[in-house]
Parts: structure tokens; C-alpha cells; sequence
């Protein structure tokens, strides 16, 4: 989008929408006095004027124009303006179409007819969908805003999970699971820290980390070290590298660190936690007498435009003696694509990566995301045959600094055995 022409292209889509948006506030506005009407008129194209502008700067500009805060809360809501604009044009567009094959129909079949717009003495059917459009996009507009005041409420979510395999001694066991912490993005210390107290006060036997500490750096963590250190269970915390560890989404070298000694210096981080960072490898845990593998493996992703760095093979070689395994994988398209067909007696795997898009419905009964059509795992516990596999929604944010619907997650997973239910 940096280059010329598609600066030029975007800035045109921009202002074509702004018009097209206008022109459906224009036809709900001819009821209304002239004031409100002029009300309306001035706060569209104050938003819709800034919104331009405030992408312009944005392409125009470096990370240190401005400070983090402001610059990541401003662009959010020029985009969060945008998605309202094409949610509200999609109405439009089919009032458009549909205008358009009456007047077709009209001209080719009814010559002598006129046709009308109206449906009884109501208002017509393009003023109705105006209002509708008008309202989706609204509410989506007002929601991504509201979202923001979301991004740092962790909810704690407490599962058991049964499985006929496990050893007596694992039975009860607590895992203590969180994922992609996103360090970069954060802007408050405070209610990070509070949601790692929430961790530490679930007092599980092991604690589980499944990738993305980091946007990109392992310079995000250093404000975060001592909060993050209290990360701590009897057992151990375990964790693994997500797809935005490895600097893939950044320009290298930066600061005269390249890329390499980057994914070094995370590694580091790691171990300055306390945390063993599982590098395609298994080891083994210890509970009351029974003994289960733990694997951990690098990122391993399904989707094309997501690295396949880990090695499955070589981490799972030797765990085959282990009466029950828990595989520690960041993105859950690992599992269908790879881990079911191959390793059948993987009985848990935990995952993390969607975020669950941090938009969506999540209510008894019912639950919903955009990111459900680009992955058929993402969110919660999902079983196919004895396997299972716990998609953790996300302990931090990317991109949109907020969440709507779908909340930050840490999760209390209880194993049981089947017969001890």
C-alpha cells in the first residue's frame, strides 16, 4: 500500500465509499429538519475527513511520529470506520442491484407500466434498506469503539477434560494454559499484571505457554520481564514459539539485530522467565508414581502464508513408550492437517494463534467469529475420536487493540479419568 500507485488507488476506494455511504445518509435525511439534517451532514464528513487524513499520515509516517498510544488508537479507529462504511454498503449495493433489475424489467417487459418503489404505504424498500445499512454499520462502528475497553478483561475458564488413558496418577492434574501474549501491543503494565495474577492464583500443577510473545521483537518484552517472572508452577511452565516470534512479519536488521539473533534473543527471554522453551522435543512428567510425555514443537501451520518451522518427527521420536502425550502446538490447523492422521495417540493438544479474530459472539448455546471460515478449530475444546485439542483464545491483541465478544482467556484445563467423573 506504500507505493504510489496504491496509495493513490486507496486513497480513491476511500473517498468513493465516503460518497457512496453519503448518499444513503442523504435519502433516511429528507424527513428530518434541516438542522439535524446539517447535524448529520457535519458529523459524517468530520469522521469521514479525518479518517482520510488520519490514513494518509499513517502511510506517510514512521513509528515515532506520534506516541504508541495515540498513533495505535487513532489508526484502529479510522479502520474501525472503514469496516462500518463497506458493512453498510453492502446494503446499499443490494438495494442497488435490485433498483437496478426492476428498472431492466421495466424497460424490457412493463414499457407502458410504471413500477413502483413502494411496498404499501410504508416507506420504500430503499429507504428501509438505507436505515438498515445505515444501522449495521453503526453498530459495528460502535462496538469495535466500545471493544477497546475489553482488550486487558481476562476471563478465567475452568474445563475438565476426560480421557480413558489416563494414568491414575494425572488424574486431577490442572494445567494452567494461556497464548499469544503479543507484548508489543500492550500500553497498560498494570492491567497486564493483573491478568498474570489471575496465572499465578490458579495454582496449577504446570503451567502452559503456546506461542507469540512477541508482534515481532524480543525488545517487547523488556517492560514486561518482571511481570511475567511470576509466572510459576510446582511442576514447571512450559512453552513454545508462535508464528510472530520469528520476525517474519518485520524489516531486518533493526537496531544492528538480525533476524536470527532475534529469535536468540526471545529464546533468551524464555529462560530469563523460568519458562523451558520446548524446541521440537518431548520430555517427561512425573506424577504420583505414572509418568506421561509432554511434546513441544516449533510453529507448524496449515495455512500456506504461515510457517511450518517445527518438526514433529523429530520431537515426538521416543515418546512412544508414554502411556498419554500432550502436545504443545501454536496454531491448531497442526492438528487436522498433521497430528491426527500421523500421531493418533496424541491424546491432547494445546493450541492457541486464532484469537478468536477478538470479535465475535460467545454466549451459552451460541458462539461465532469471522476467523470460524478461515479455521475450523478456533476457540475452545474440540474432539474427534479420542483426540482432543484446546484452542486458547489469547492472552493478549494484534492489530485491533480491543475485543468484542470474544474475551482474553486464561485456561484452567483438569484432567480426569473417564470413570472418575
Amino acid at each position: 500500500m506504500r507505493t504510489p500507485m496504491g496509495t493513490a488507488i486507496t486513497i480513491c476506494i476511500m473517498i468513493l465509499l465516503d460518497l457512496y455511504v453519503f448518499a444513503a445518509i442523504k435519502s433516511v435525511c429528507n424527513g428530518v429538519s434541516d438542522r439535524t439534517r446539517n447535524i448529520i451532514y457535519i458529523l459524517y464528513w468530520l469522521i469521514a475527513i479525518t479518517a482520510l487524513f488520519g490514513l494518509i499520515l499513517f502511510i506517510f509516517t514512521d513509528r515515532t511520529f506520534l506516541s504508541k498510544k495515540i498513533r495505535t488508537y487513532f489508526f484502529a479507529s479510522v479502520l474501525a470506520f472503514v469496516f462500518a462504511q463497506i458493512v453498510a454498503a453492502v446494503f446499499f449495493l443490494v438495494d442497488d442491484i435490485r433498483r437496478v433489475l426492476q428498472w431492466t424489467v421495466g424497460k424490457v417487459f412493463f414499457r407502458n407500466t410504471e413500477i413502483s418503489t413502494m411496498s404499501g404505504d410504508g416507506i420504500s424498500r430503499s429507504v428501509f434498506l438505507s436505515w438498515l445499512g445505515l444501522a449495521a454499520g453503526t453498530s459495528l462502528f460502535g462496538s469495535l469503539i466500545y471493544g477497546y475497553s475489553n482488550k486487558y478483561k481476562y476471563r478465567v475458564k475452568r474445563i475438565k477434560i476426560p480421557f480413558d488413558n489416563l494414568p491414575e496418577g494425572f488424574h486431577g492434574f490442572r494445567i494452567v494454559h494461556f497464548s499469544d501474549v503479543h507484548s508489543g501491543s500492550f500500553m497498560n503494565k498494570k492491567a497486564v499484571m493483573h491478568g498474570v495474577e489471575k496465572i499465578v492464583a490458579e495454582n496449577g500443577d504446570i503451567v502452559i505457554f503456546s506461542g507469540d510473545m512477541v508482534n515481532d521483537r524480543a525488545t517487547e518484552m523488556q517492560d514486561y520481564m518482571d511481570v511475567f517472572d511470576k509466572v510459576k508452577a510446582p511442576m514447571g511452565v512450559y512453552s513454545t514459539f508462535g508464528n510472530h516470534d520469528y520476525g517474519d512479519y518485520a524489516r531486518w536488521p533493526y537496531e544492528g539485530v538480525t533476524k536470527e539473533q532475534n529469535l536468540i534473543n526471545l529464546a533468551k527471554v524464555h529462560q530469563q522467565l523460568g519458562w523451558r522453551l520446548m524446541m521440537d522435543e518431548h520430555l517427561e512428567l512425573e506424577r504420583n508414581g505414572d509418568k506421561i510425555a509432554l511434546i513441544g514443537i516449533q510453529n507448524w501451520g496449515a495455512k500456506a502464508r504461515f510457517p511450518k518451522y517445527g518438526n514433529m518427527k523429530k520431537a515426538y521420536a521416543g515418546a512412544e513408550k508414554y502411556p498419554f502425550k500432550i502436545l504443545i502446538s501454536h496454531d491448531p490447523s497442526h492438528w487436522d492437517a498433521q497430528v491426527r492422521p500421523e500421531y493418533p495417540d496424541v491424546d491432547l493438544m494445546l493450541s492457541g494463534h486464532t484469537h478468536g479474530m477478538q470479535f465475535g459472539v460467545d454466549i451459552p448455546g451460541f458462539k461465532w467469529s469471522p476467523v470460524q471460515y478461515m479455521y475450523k478449530q478456533w476457540d475452545g475444546l474440540y474432539e474427534q475420536g479420542k483426540q482432543k485439542l484446546y484452542v486458547n483464545p489469547g492472552f493478549g491483541f494484534i492489530g485491533y487493540p480491543g475485543r468484542v465478544g470474544i474475551l482474553a482467556e486464561i485456561t484452567v484445563i483438569e484432567l480426569v479419568k473417564s470413570n472418575e467423573v
